[in-house]
């Protein structure tokens, strides 16, 4: 990958990390429709379980998403 396109997508990466916060990251999880989105949130923020089943995150889908946390 050249110079030019590593810049552009880390500045978009960047510029919509600036933009969420942890607890917008939880509610997207908990909330999450699309699959790819969720584990790379998960993956990005590095949710514990306890913070997923405060938020209201059932134990199946808690243990659905085990591989990611």
């Amino acid at each position: 990958m050249g110079k030019a396109k590593k810049r552009i997508l880390a500045k978009g990466i960047h510029q919509k990390l600036s933009n969420i916060t942890r607890e917008n990251a939880i509610k997207l999880v908990v909330e999450g429709d699309n699959p790819q989105e969720v584990a790379n949130t998960l993956s990005l923020f590095k949710l514990k379980p306890e913070e997923l089943l405060e938020a209201g995150m059932s134990y199946e889908q808690i243990k659905q998403w085990e591989r990611y946390l």
